[in-house]
């Protein structure tokens, strides 16, 4: 075959490089299709979120409803759905609700800010010092044990059924579980740990933000959660059994009232309030154990 010089200038070759750019070049151009694919994802995401919220509660005022309306139960026993809805308006509109939710709510924060902070230094003495833990530990497992509930007549016999009783019931419930988280956090600290911090002689503040804090921190707040939880139930029960004011007393007074649509309102607010305070702490200790995976 002959060979013709010019052809090489007639057809112009790219060079490698140039075909290992253009293929980049289109790649990291986002995509139409992606993008809507992504959004329906989303979407779809959202909307089972909300399902799983949503469904075991318009479960249950179905079947509130249903048992309501083939009167299963007496009326006078189980109200419907509508005239609980009509008793909170009802609340709402003359703010009888507002006061004694808000009674509750000055309480319990008195008594899991007294009762949460003296169960944080005990606990933490307990786990430092072998002494306080040989001499304490015995009693601490046995007061443990009995239900703040059932030291309400003792209460009421030493304070009578002023604030001081209720608050005191609401430290005695939020005391123990901070004491023993944080009692368990500080044990549960590795020794290697600390003989690392020693042993680059780190100051005390370094050493309690970067290695005891991370360590305790989320422990501490699971403790904290089941003490709200319990010093919750433990001021209703409190204020039912003895109170001239509070979401309890309320509940009381419409039972004697013969209101039993106000007894609900009460066990609905009582339920709705519990899970709100336990979703709140619930986030503050996810995001305390992703702090630690980063700090550790």
């Amino acid at each position: 075959m002959s060979s013709q010089p010019g052809s090489a200038l007639a057809r112009p070759t790219l060079a490698p490089a140039q075909f290992d750019r253009q293929p980049q070049r289109h790649e990291a151009l986002p995509s139409r299709g992606s993008t809507g694919s992504n959004l329906v994802i989303t979407l779809r995401d959202s909307a089972l979120t909300a399902l799983k919220w949503t469904f075991p509660f318009v479960l249950l005022l179905a079947t509130w409803h249903w048992v309501t309306a083939r009167e299963i139960f007496p009326v006078q026993l189980l109200v419907p759905p509508m005239d609980v809805a009509r008793a909170a308006l009802e609340l709402l509109q003359t703010r009888e609700l507002q006061m004694h939710l808000s009674i509750s709510f000055h309480r319990l924060a008195l008594g899991i800010g007294f009762g949460a902070v003296a169960g944080l230094l005990f606990g933490i003495l307990m786990a430092v010092s072998r002494t306080v833990e040989v001499y304490t530990t015995p009693i601490f497992n046995v007061v443990r044990q009995v239900p703040a509930v059932a030291l309400i007549p003792v209460l009421i016999l030493l304070f009578g059924i002023g604030e001081t009783f209720k608050v005191l019931i609401i430290i005695k419930a939020a005391f123990f579980p901070v004491a023993l988280a944080a009692y368990q956090s500080v044990k549960g600290i590795s020794s290697h740990y600390i003989d690392v911090a020693r042993l680059y002689q780190l100051p005390r503040r370094i050493l309690f933000l970067r290695v005891l804090l991370p360590a305790t921190t989320p422990e501490i707040i699971t403790g904290f959660r089941l003490a709200v939880g319990r010093s919750w139930g433990t001021l209703v029960a409190a204020e039912l059994l003895a109170a001239e004011s509070g979401l309890g007393q309320m509940m009381e007074f419409g039972r004697q009232m013969f209101r039993m649509d106000v007894v609900m309102v009460g066990l609905v607010i009582t339920g709705l309030v519990g899970f709100g305070l336990d979703r709140l702490i619930k986030q503050i200790e996810a995001r305390f154990m992703r702090w630690r995976s980063v700090t550790t």
